[in-house]
């Protein structure tokens, strides 16, 4: 029986291949993906080659602790129904819809512990965006925002838009995003925020356009992906203000401005990364509460509703070559696969 497995063979190139599946396990389970979704951060650096050398993809998921060395598999984000059960499983787990922190394939097998349940009310589209809604709660989380805070959010791509539907549930005085692409401005409107702006726009960010000019922000956020937003993130922060930065930048630098207001405001910068949670709160929390609570939230904000792309597994070169050049039509593409 063969399977179609998404092979990322060197910078700017992808390459559908068939592979055997291998036997079925007594402890394991084949599972038949339905869809997968891509990560237009991490997994967009890994495409473009631009992952720091000899840098693990993220040591605390199986089958990803490993270097960028290409070729390579990668994708953590999918969703398919268990099709076959190994002798020591349970046979009722057959047909059941899951969830894997695995790359884009077709069939994969697994361990029940390396799978998770989807709840029968959320829907596979749903499902596949659980990644991105546990990364906007860590963001949320580290940045601590306090009721009738003004905030900001540089990027409204999939997590920065995630993020804005969670900090509108908030009592907060506003919200206020920067994007460069006016698809994303619009969705932004629409899910809560007061205002969203361009930030290459006549050079400087347009505050005054809205009344803004003398405001600064109490949390900020740069979720982006260009590091050249963390100085014009830096300039709207106020004195003592927090900025989050939740992008990772790979092999890309940043010159920044350190001397003038950063220095001044006491700006506290905040590295946020959801492969561990802040050791402030690991008295109570732990990966498992914290996906426990992504589910309630991908339940209530749906973020199905930011897909904008849908393609078989089959298509992955032009699939790339879209996200990669043309960023300004997608907000979040998702691979489909065969029945």
């Amino acid at each position: 029986m063969k399977k179609q497995s998404l092979l990322f063979v060197s910078p700017k190139k992808v390459s559908v291949i068939e592979e055997e599946i291998p036997k079925l396990d007594d402890n394991k389970v084949l599972v038949r993906s339905l869809v997968s979704a891509i990560s237009p951060g991490t997994e967009m650096l890994v495409y473009r080659g631009e992952i720091p050398d000899n840098m693990k993809l993220d040591s605390t998921i199986n089958g990803l602790n490993q270097r960028v060395n290409y070729p390579i598999k990668y994708g953590y984000s999918i969703v398919g129904k268990i099709s076959a059960c190994g002798k020591k499983i349970q046979k009722n787990w057959k047909n059941r819809l899951v969830f894997a922190f695995h790359p884009h394939e077709s069939s994969f097998l697994a361990t029940l512990d390396e799978l998770m349940p989807i709840p029968y009310d959320i829907s596979p589209d749903d499902a596949s965006l659980l990644p991105s809604m546990e990364t906007a709660i860590n963001l949320v989380m580290d940045g601590r925002p306090v009721i009738g805070e003004k905030v900001a959010i540089f990027g409204q791509g999939i997590i920065g838009l995630l993020t804005t539907s969670i900090l509108t549930r908030i009592p907060l005085s506003s919200i206020l995003t920067f994007d460069k692409f006016r698809l994303r401005r619009d969705k932004s409107i629409q899910i809560g925020a007061n205002h969203s702006l361009d930030p290459t726009d006549s050079n400087n960010i347009p505050l005054r356009k809205i009344g803004f000019s003398e405001v600064k922000f109490d949390l900020t956020y740069e979720l982006s992906g260009n590091p050249e937003a963390l100085d014009q993130a830096i300039n709207i922060t106020g004195y003592s203000g927090r900025l989050v930065i939740g992008s990772w930048y790979g092999n890309k630098y940043s010159n920044l401005n350190l001397g003038g207001k950063f220095h001044r405001n006491r700006i506290r910068i905040v590295s946020s990364q959801v492969s561990t949670i802040d050791p402030q709160f690991l008295g109570l929390w732990d990966k498992k509460r914290r996906l426990n609570f992504a589910w309630k939230l991908v339940k209530k904000i749906r973020p199905s509703s930011f897909i904008t792309h849908r393609f078989p597994i089959s298509e992955a070169d032009k699939v790339y070559r879209l996200i990669d050049k043309n960023p300004e039509k997608t907000i979040q593409v998702l691979f489909t696969y065969e029945s």
